[in-house]
């Protein structure tokens, strides 16, 4: 869908400003498939994360964006472009908080220059904001009655405990894992292309404004603290159309190194993505392999499926991670309710959802990634345990193991409260 979306609006943006109806084809055809084979993007058409959504809501909101300048341009008011603007953007939100950032963006496209201005005095822009205000009242007011644990845990990953300080390495850190999922070829021109159409048309910077703020905010806080690869992804939708229209328009007048370059680049992207889906194929060792923390769940909900019948009940299912809490809920028969206990992690939802501590004379199974023994912390809550240790293998490969304890006799445990975000 998101291709579908990026492949209309960069027709219609290419039209807009003078292309030609093949011109505007191909431009279109060239964003729609770049968002396919650009790694960081390929990865969510397999792997569902909140960032899949996200894609999806962003493309659609700077979809709705331009239709609605556009209409603003030509004397329309479109304000129901305006109020399914406020919804996408506001689902966003809900969806992954980084959506205010194209808020931000939004504005800034708005006044930097005085001749668009005067669209925040019509009451299109305002009627967006009033239904994406609405559809983020959910979240702040459950924020409010459960001591705004959401924004303390965003807060945490974002490292703002740390202070104001300089660290340079997690600046090349967050640099060169852009150029790895982006591919470099690719993350230079489409810098180059937002530049080149804001020289070319005179709201050439619409692109520009909805990918700048998002990609310099994250780099200037890699220099605070980590970024992960993905934080900045929204970044790019503005710049895939940009390199979609650019690589049309300059295709003729490109020597033939920078032809070669060029599709060199979009090639790099298609092969790097290619690997990532199929990374067996050319034998890449697990430990090498990202993809690998995707596989070998189904065998551990078998072995623990297996396992379970044996054990009187009651009983219940439980990790130190809530990775492992999460695949067992899905793939253990009957798909069970599990809880994670807090050994020192950040918080998670599982520190808010019911938990196992006053279960007293329940038996359990406790999960643990890696052949090592039943923690120390742990020994005393139970009269006795028995150790079953997993190995799943792939091929001649070990891809995880897994330290199985059969518990029995919960006394009880205290209530552990999270010490960290």
């Amino acid at each position: 869908l998101s291709s579908v979306i990026l492949y209309c609006l960069t027709r219609d943006i290419a039209r807009y400003h003078g292309l030609g109806e093949r011109e505007s084809d191909y431009s279109a055809l060239t964003a729609g498939l770049l968002i396919q084979v650009i790694p960081l993007f390929s990865a969510y058409g397999i792997v569902n994360t909140i960032d899949s959504p996200l894609i999806f809501l962003w493309s659609l909101s700077l979809a709705l964006l331009w239709y609605a300048y556009r209409g603003w341009e030509t004397g329309g008011q479109r304000l129901l472009l305006w109020a399914g603007l406020g919804l996408s953007v506001g689902i966003g939100f809900l969806v992954k908080y980084t959506m205010v950032f194209f808020v931000l963006s939004a504005f800034l496209f708005f006044i930097s220059h005085k001749g668009r201005r005067g669209i925040l005095k019509r009451p299109g822009p305002w009627l967006a904001v009033l239904i994406s205000v609405l559809c983020t009242l959910p979240v702040i007011i459950w924020n409010a009655e459960h001591n705004w644990v959401t924004f303390l845990h965003t807060a945490g990953q974002a490292h703002l405990s740390a202070g104001i300080r300089i660290t340079p390495l997690r600046f090349l850190e967050f640099l060169a894992s852009q150029l790895g999922v982006i591919t470099p070829v690719v993350f230079v021109a489409m810098i180059l292309s937002v530049f080149s159409l804001k020289k070319r048309w005179r709201d050439g910077d619409f692109l520009l404004w909805l990918m700048l703020p998002t990609l310099v905010f994250f780099l200037m806080k890699s220099l605070q603290g980590k970024v992960q690869a993905n934080w900045a992804l929204p970044a790019y939708i503005s710049g895939i159309v940009a390199l979609g229209i650019y690589t049309v328009l300059s295709w003729s007048i490109m020597g033939k190194a920078r032809k070669a370059l060029l599709a060199s680049g979009f090639m790099l992207a298609f092969v790097v993505t290619i690997v990532a889906h199929y990374p067996m194929s050319i034998g890449i060792p697990v430990k090498m392999d990202p993809s690998s923390r995707l596989r070998g769940w189904e065998a551990l909900g078998s072995e623990v499926s297996r396992l379970a019948t044996g054990m009187e009940k009651p009983y219940f299912i439980f990790s130190d991670r809530y990775q492992v809490t999460s695949e067992l809920a899905f793939y253990v028969k009957g798909h069970p309710v599990t809880y994670c206990v807090n050994r020192g992690r950040r918080m998670s939802q599982y520190d808010i959802w019911p938990g196992f501590y006053d279960f007293s004379g329940y038996n359990a199974i406790f999960v643990r990634t890696g052949d090592d023994p039943m923690p120390a912390d742990m020994k005393r809550y139970f009269e006795r345990y028995e150790k079953r240790t997993l190995v799943v293998r792939e091929g001649d490969q070990v891809l995880r193991k897994y330290s199985i304890f059969l518990c029995y006799g919960f006394k009880g445990m205290e209530e552990r409260m999270p010490v960290k975000f």
